[in-house]
């Protein structure tokens, strides 16, 4: 089901991307759309995961300088009966997370170094499973196509906008091709927005839920949110404002001047999803008088078996002491 929303995802893109190769140039203009639209289709495809991730710095984790990290995915993902994800790090302080890929065998995890300062362990497990879900539904292969077409739409009428497409091929004044140039140019930009808030939108809440039933607790993800949302507000991440074609692709909008109830925001508004969730929580028996002040309270006792603290495994002690004795002949 999931692999034929994308494909409907992909043909309608082409489509709707050659209604605006005809508008801006006519016949030629369809001509035109088309190659680019394929070629953005197989770029897509094959390349959006390691383009996003070099966008952002991306840098993938080994388990000995991120145990915690790395077990915490490693046990969601087996949870979910999903191959283990890629891991990277994003070296901000806004702490925010995404999740990239073409399928559930090429998928990768990324998290900013300020969500690992900030938030919990159970809050880090609720933002895991909630990419994890994103994984498992192929959103990262929708999300991803939906942001290089955006940029795609975007480049299109900025191209109209340097091309003279008013005049017919004998120099003669067009004026369907003006007002259709003139058009593209206009709705270009809102298009691309409009595509990138349709698809981010309906996913949210989807995964959401899917990743509360990971986790199995959905106050870890609630409080996740809370806390997320409240820090992007204060703290800029400077690679998302240079590239807002790919904000979507966050479990928070990472824009710091983003208003969360504005109408063409691409994400949920973060109330309303913990909303959703409370009210999971309470299908689930869970007591959601536990989740005070975007705190989860509770022992550790309380929580499942797999999040309680865990020694370090002989081969990764290994690893750390090794690490240790080449930096110490180093010197």
């Amino acid at each position: 089901m999931n692999i034929m929303r994308t494909a409907m995802l992909l043909a309608f893109m082409v489509a709707f991307f050659m209604g605006f190769g005809y508008l801006i140039g006519g016949i030629n203009g369809v001509m035109i759309a088309f190659l680019i639209a394929i070629g953005v289709n197989l770029l897509s495809y094959w390349n959006s995961d390691e383009i996003v991730l070099r966008m952002y710095n991306a840098q993938e984790v080994e388990r000995y300088a991120f145990p915690e990290y790395c077990r915490i995915v490693a046990t969601l993902a087996k949870k979910a009966k999903l191959p283990q994800p890629r891991i990277y790090i994003i070296n901000s302080p806004q702490p925010n997370a995404f999740a990239t890929g073409r399928s559930p065998h090429h998928a990768a995890i990324a998290v900013t170094t300020g969500l690992l300062r900030r938030l919990s362990s159970e809050e880090i497990a609720g933002v895991i499973s909630h990419e994890l879900a994103h994984v498992q539904y192929y959103d990262t292969l929708t999300m991803m196509i939906t942001a290089t077409f955006a940029g795609a739409i975007s480049m299109l009428g900025n191209f109209a906008f340097f091309e003279d497409y008013g005049h017919d091929s004998n120099g003669n004044s067009n004026l369907i091709g003006t007002i259709g140039t003139l058009i593209a140019i206009i709705i270009a930009p809102f298009a691309a927005m409009l595509v990138r808030m349709i698809i981010s939108r309906t996913r949210e809440y989807a995964a959401d839920r899917r990743g509360a039933e990971i986790c199995g607790n959905p106050l870890w993800l609630a409080s996740a949110l809370k806390k997320i949302t409240q820090e992007t507000q204060n703290i800029v991440n400077k690679e998302a404002e240079n590239n807002p074609a790919t904000t979507h692709i966050f479990i928070i909008n990472p824009l710091s001047n983003q208003k969360l109830d504005d109408l063409f925001s691409t994400h949920p508004s973060t109330e309303n999803r913990i909303a959703a969730l409370y009210k999971m929580a309470q299908e689930m028996n869970i007591d959601i008088h536990r989740f005070e002040g975007g705190k989860v309270t509770g022992t550790i006792e309380q929580r499942p078996g797999w999040m309680k603290p865990i020694r370090k495994s002989h081969r990764e002690g290994n690893l750390l002491q090794k690490r240790k004795n080449t930096n110490a002949s180093r010197h």
